[in-house]
């Protein structure tokens, strides 16, 4: 770890409290990135938006939240974390209310925007503001995983608590939920939280910003875009402008004027190690859910309340891991070693989930899916850790906005690579298993995804349409089971890694 062993207190009472107010925003952010999805319906039915609208509405807040994170990391190394952290709960709790009051689709996007944008202030801030009050490595190691376990349990929580707000109250209720957290922290914050910034630092770096929120936005855009329609030219462009604008970027960086990110970060094997693992965790994680929510609603034909409670013990599994992270670290003797172990956790869990079949595979799903989230809690707590703790105190913003910016890349490449993996395998399968006497455009439909046949075989006579749908729902089960293999591999790879790059002895003096 970089902080000096002179810097290095034990936390007290006030410390402890401060967290949990520094817990809220974390669980308002991962609850408002899905509980999105469950209100779908009812804003389509009121505000009545186009289709390319209605999908700005699901994306725009993630496109501005993983856009937005560098610039804002490094504007709290500047201005003060604290200062930011406040400042983003008051935009964060002014724009629910705005997205509250919508009238139209076009202003609903323009509110998800700026949730995107004040989410943005908030996370970097919460994790920077955690190195700074807590400078002793093992009490870090636990408030990063009190801090994870709050990001997963806002995870669990979104689908049951947008479930029973719409159950009982009109759409706008679901953005509501975010404005009395937000309350309690602006009140709470200035008396628990200690300001902390950069003792250098200098004037902002506009264009440093400005690259970095189109080189990011345009990746993510492209991947997304990629994901839903296929690899064509505008994802492809979209990675491309994003990559040449990540060159431009790194180049600014290396001015002595710039210094929006220290470079100095990536040459620092633990740092970049901990990234790009943290990254192929949340790759894997978020491909794995992308196909386990279409399992269980269209292969088990489970209603979206059913699914998202039944998806609910992998994100406490991702909690109960993070919490349980440190004494892990002291019980197996070294962090490398719990990030392999808990790799190699999630490597069982991802083989599980690859036996799963189409007719009875609950079981082995949740199960499966609970094991791998117990495995990976502590990775995730563990790569955060690390990240804090190789950053100077003066950039500690900019470092866990590039951790957190690994985690957002990762989830929108889950979805891309291994949702267009799955796509491959379901269409591959599909190919010469349509039922004879379907007619083309249903057959195409039942093709192209398991939504389509599940709407084409209600066009069908029975018999055809059970047969069409019971080869749907092979095939698709055939694509889950091959993602959950490349997960189970690519996760045995990362704890190889981490025991050859990580050694004991180096790993373990950061945490």
């Amino acid at each position: 770890m970089s902080t000096h062993p002179g810097l290095r207190r034990r936390a007290g009472r006030r410390a402890w409290t401060g967290l949990a107010v520094l817990c809220l925003p974390c669980l308002l952010v991962s609850m408002d990135a899905s509980v999105l999805n469950l209100a779908v319906g009812p804003i389509s039915e009121d505000l009545r938006p186009s289709g390319s609208q209605l999908l700005w509405i699901v994306d725009v807040y993630g496109f501005m939240l993983v856009g937005s994170l560098i610039t804002m990391g490094t504007l709290g190394d500047r201005i003060g974390r604290r200062r930011l952290l406040l400042t983003g709960a008051a935009a964060f709790g002014g724009a629910s209310v705005l997205a509250a009051c919508s009238v139209s689709a076009g202003m609903l996007i323009a509110a998800r925007a700026l949730l995107g944008i004040a989410g943005a202030t908030l996370m970097p801030s919460t994790l920077a503001l955690i190195g700074g009050m807590f400078t002793d490595p093992g009490q870090r190691t636990t408030a990063v995983g009190i801090w994870m376990a709050a990001l997963s349990a806002g995870g669990a929580l979104g689908s049951p608590a947008g479930g029973l707000m719409l159950a009982l109250f009109p759409w706008q209720s679901v953005f509501l939920l975010a404005v009395p957290p937000m309350a309690l922290l602006l009140v709470a914050g200035p008396l628990l939280l200690p300001e902390s910034r950069a003792a250098d630092a200098g004037r902002p770096d506009l264009a440093s910003a400005a690259l970095s929120l189109a080189a990011v936005l345009a990746v993510v855009y492209g991947l997304k875009r990629g994901a839903q329609d296929g690899l064509g030219g505008v994802s492809l462009l979209g990675v491309a402008a994003g990559l040449g604008a990540g060159v431009l970027f790194v180049r600014r960086q290396r001015r002595p004027a710039a210094g929006h990110v220290e470079l100095g970060l990536f040459r620092a094997r633990a740092f970049s190690t901990a990234l790009a693992v943290n990254l192929l965790g949340f790759m894997v994680t978020f491909g794995a859910f992308f196909f386990t929510g279409q399992y269980l609603q269209l292969v088990l034909m489970l209603g979206s309340l059913e699914a998202g409670l039944w998806m609910a013990p992998s994100f406490l599994g991702f909690a109960a891991g993070s919490v349980l992270a440190p004494a892990l670290v002291r019980r197996v003797g070294g962090t490398s070693i719990a990030m392999a172990g808990g790799l190699g956790l999630a490597t069982a869990g991802f083989a599980a989930v690859a036996q799963v079949d189409p007719a009875s595979g609950l079981t082995e799903l949740v199960a499966g899916s609970v094991v791998f989230s117990l495995g990976l809690g502590p990775v995730f707590t563990l790569c955060a850790d690390i990240a804090v703790g190789a950053a100077s105190p003066g950039r500690a913003g900019a470092a866990s906005a590039l951790s957190e910016t690994s985690t957002e890349l990762g989830t929108a490449l889950g979805i891309a690579i291994l949702g267009t993996l799955g796509t491959a395998v379901y269409r591959a399968r599909m190919t010469g298993a349509v039922p004879s006497g379907v007619p083309p455009e249903a057959a195409e439909s039942a093709r192209d995804t398991l939504g389509g046949a599940v709407a084409a075989s209600d066009r069908l006579p029975v018999q055809a349409g059970a047969d069409l749908l019971d080869a749907a729902r092979q095939a698709f089960t055939a694509a889950l089971q091959t993602t959950a293999a490349v997960s189970a591999a690519v996760t045995a790879a990362c704890a190889v890694a981490i025991l050859v790059l990580l050694r004991p002895s180096g790993a373990d003096e950061l945490c």
